[in-house]
């Protein structure tokens, strides 16, 4: 997403500061690693230490209710953004138990339910999030045999 989308995405509500632009920049660059707030400001501070911890809040909350990230939460007390791309394959996420590590699952049954297509009368979904928890490769090595 360029600046003339992110802007069109503003819709003349709100203003696209060059802090909003670093901040969106910011999550569009780590895709795959899911940054909460405090890592993106972390990121952010080194090259602009003016931009505080409450705009990179707020800003990340605005992002969201406009729809161009999604809020995520894998049970670790931070809330995770990653950019809202229309057009790419709905996924999934996978999450240790043991270490935390997060892994996208794409084509995973992750278009088996389409959004706003559904056998319940009388709903209409719009969004969903699926979160699956076990052990990663790693972990799963040291995790003692099941019981009988």
């Amino acid at each position: 997403m360029n600046t003339s989308v992110l802007q069109e995405k503003f819709n003349g509500k709100y203003k696209l500061t060059w802090q909003r632009e670093i901040i969106f920049r910011t999550i569009s660059k780590y895709t795959d690693q899911h940054p909460s707030a405090e890592d993106v400001y972390e990121i952010i501070h080194r090259q602009h230490p003016v931009i505080g911890l409450a705009t990179v809040y707020r800003t990340l909350e605005l992002l969201s209710s406009l729809g161009i990230v999604q809020k995520l939460d894998f049970g670790d007390g931070r809330h995770r953004y990653e950019i809202n791309d229309c057009h790419a394959l709905h996924h999934h996420h996978f999450i240790c138990i043991s270490c935390g590590k997060v892994v996208e699952m794409k084509g995973i049954c992750a278009n088996t339910f389409n959004a706003g297509r559904n056998d319940v009368d009388g709903i209409s979904v719009t969004d969903y999030q699926l979160y699956a928890y076990g052990y990663c490769k790693d972990c799963e090595k040291n995790q003692p045999p099941p019981p009988c």
